[in-house]
Order: structure tokens, then sequence, then C-alpha cells
């Protein structure tokens, strides 16, 4: 027996449907753009550089954020957004002339002829991504192949930060799309940030003048529940000493700290209480020993190129954002304790603990005790390493100028410039 709530959904969205079909037929607005990042978390990465340029370039064209009720508080004063699955968001997606996106646009909309869909991608794929998951069991179950093929099937523009990126996507996603070998717009900081820039961030952080700041970001295993992290942050600290100061941040499909989540106040806070939004657990407590105080949970920080601006090295695993921080020719430390499992579930395109130019950025360890000795013997900052770097940047980077975005407007509003 169909409960009053269930009734309640279904006729609302019954109307949905019903007068998102009346809007597909009302003209499309040449001048209004809709964005997306995430799966609808708000202004962030590759579209939210978009957005900013396209604003100065294109200031005619009105941009509009699709964001979920449960992130509406992530959204900067002034800036336009949609409720996902509203009335108002049906009216932009039947009638936006512009569509950005990250991921994917929920609810299922039509694409209609004449609408522009860019797909910017989120991250340079070290993983397995779309089709080639069929080779996993464990990520193949969990995926459905004709979705993807669907989604592929709307776009008309796909944005590669590098020439691996293209390969991939175009393996798969295979689709019409026109690929545009344009560069990353959320990198463009990277080359654009000035002296000063740099240590307004640090000082925001609380990192102090002189210290060495270690920013450690790692990714979402899929064999794991929940965020379980690979290093103790506060022993390493430390280990280390008051000259090191770490930065730690979970990654979002775990939450973000209840101080730092979207309240607006300090972008970086000393975690205490370890929950996150909706209650899942994230980066655990770090006032447990000596090293606390030089431990900064910045998992709830809006801005993740502003912390990458802000750290000296990246201690990297298996996150995309290792291919971003390469813009900056920092040292990069791989902290891969877990390479054989993740490898194993997951899969990947190359070996990132090969020691090969290229492959791999830096110096690779495994072990807590390996980590702590590549800062104590200054091997994180060897001319060895600096071989290894350069050569993963020049790979890795090659279209990454401070001019990403600007590239991706003039192309992709071409219609309206």
């Amino acid at each position: 027996m169909p409960t009053r709530a269930s009734v309640k959904r279904f006729v609302r969205r019954q109307a949905m449907r019903a007068a998102y079909r009346t809007d597909l037929r009302r003209p499309l607005d040449p001048n209004l753009a809709v964005y997306g990042a995430y799966w609808n978390r708000g202004v962030a990465c590759n579209p939210a550089a978009i957005h900013a340029k396209a604003r100065e370039l294109a200031p005619h064209i009105r941009g509009v954020w699709v964001v979920s009720s449960r992130h509406r508080d992530r959204m900067p004063a002034g800036v336009p957004y949609v409720i996902e699955g509203s009335r108002p968001y049906w009216r932009a997606m039947a009638t936006a002339a512009y569509l950005v996106n990250n991921s994917s646009f929920p609810g299922g909309f039509t694409k209609r002829p004449g609408q522009r869909y860019l797909q910017t991608h989120h991250g340079t794929p070290l993983k397995t991504m779309g089709l080639d998951q069929r080779a996993y069991p464990a990520l193949a179950r969990k995926t459905d192949f004709a979705k993807i093929r669907a989604h592929v099937g709307q776009w008309d523009f796909s944005l590669s930060a590098n020439p691996h990126s293209t390969e991939v996507w175009d393996r798969v996603y295979p689709g019409a799309y026109e690929r545009l070998d344009l560069g990353y717009p959320r990198n463009d900081p990277y080359a654009t940030a000035t002296a000063e820039d740099i240590a307004k961030i640090r000082a925001e952080l609380g990192i102090a003048e002189g210290q060495t700041a270690l920013l450690h970001a790692p990714t979402h295993r899929d064999y794991r529940d929940g965020f379980v992290p690979d290093l103790d942050p506060a022993r390493l600290a430390t280990e280390l000493g008051p000259d090191y100061v770490l930065l730690v941040r979970a990654h979002y499909f775990y939450g973000r700290s209840a101080e730092a989540g979207g309240t607006g106040v300090s972008p970086a806070v000393h975690h205490e209480s370890g929950l996150c939004r909706d209650g899942e657990s994230g980066p655990p407590p770090v006032g447990s020993s000596a090293g606390a105080g030089r431990v900064i949970d910045v998992t709830g920080h809006p801005r993740v190129e502003e912390l990458c601006l802000a750290a000296d090295v990246l201690i990297a695993d298996y996150s995309s954002l290792i291919f971003d921080y390469a813009c900056l020719d920092r040292p990069i430390v791989v902290h891969a304790p877990d390479w054989a499992a993740y490898r194993a579930t997951r899969g990947t395109y190359f070996d990132l603990l090969s020691g090969r130019p290229g492959d791999t950025p830096g110096p690779v360890t495994t072990t807590p005790a390996e980590l702590a000795d590549v800062f104590r013997t200054g091997e994180w900052r060897s001319p060895e390493a600096a071989v290894l770097r350069t050569a993963f940047r020049d790979r890795f980077c090659p279209y990454d100028d401070g001019h990403a975005a600007e590239r991706v407007v003039r192309r992709f509003f071409a219609p309206s410039l």
C-alpha cells in the first residue's frame, strides 16, 4: 500500500516531467550557461575557473550553478544557483544554450539541438575510468556502462590536460565529441599566483614564516569504507620537528570537517571532533601527540588550488592532485603503502612506483619510517628527485601555462563572442 509521502513524491515527479516537456518547446536562451561540479557539490574545479573567466570575457553570458539541497550552504554569496530537481533546475536545463560540468547533470535531462555541452573532467587518470572498469568485477558490478555511453553521447566537447588524458578519454568514453587539448583551467593559478598571493594564503592557514608545509590529500579507496589514513600526521610532525607543518585534507567522498564545513569562518582548523557531514567519519583527531599543533585539517577549505600554492611539498598517493601539483615544479613524495591492493582492485594506467622518469614524480615510500627518512635526509629535494619531477611535469603539464581558462572560454562560447 503506497504511503501518503510516496504518492506525494510520485505526483510531484509527474508534474515536473510535464512542466519540463513544456519547457523543451521554449526557445533556447543564447545567453544562459548552466554549470555543475562534483555531482552538484557547488562552485569548484574546471567549471568554476571557466565560469569566472566567462564573466570577464563574455559578461553577457549568465551563469547558473546546479547544487544539491544539502550543499547549498557551499554557494558563495551573489552566485546564482538552482537546486537539483527543482522547477527552476528543469527550466534552466531545458533552455540554456551552454552546459558545463566536470561529472554529470542529475535527473536524466534531454539534450536539445543547439545546446553545447562541455565535459571538463576533474583530473588526469591514473586509475581506470569509464569502459575500462569492465575488467574489474568489483567496479563493474556497481557501474551502469549503458548509462555512461548515453552520457557521453551528450558531450560536444571533452577537455584534456595532457596527451595521456586525451588517449584515455578517447578509449573509455568513445563518442563523436570534439577533443579540446587546451589544459585545465583550474590549474591557471599555479602559473599566475604571485609571491604575495602565496604568502597571504600561508598566513591565513596558520603556516609560520620559515616552516616547510607538507600537503597530504589522500584519494578514495574503492576497497575501503570511510576515511582510513595511511599515515599518522601527528606522529610524522613529531618526528620531523617544529620546522615542518602538515596540511591534511580528506577526500570529498568522506565529507568535510564539522568546524570547517561551509561555515565561511576560518578556512583551516585544528581538527577535534572527527565528525563530518551526514555523520560520516573524517580525519582522526590530531590533538593526541606532541606534533598536533603542527597538523592542520584543511578538509573544509573551499579551494584545493590555494592549498597547493601554500605547500612546499606534496605527500601524494594516487589522487589526481599529483598531476595538478606537478605544474608548480615543487617536490613530490609518493607515499603508497597499499599500492598492490589499490592496483589490484581499481587498476592503473602506469606504475607510479616504478622509478621511471615520466611515471614517478619523486621519491617513493611505503612505510612511515621511510617517509620520515625522506625528509630527514633531504632526499625529497635531491637532484635525483628533481630529474624525476621534471620528466613527470613535462609529460602531464604541457598545456598548463596560466591561460587555459581563456582558451576554453573562447572556444566553447565562440557563438556568443
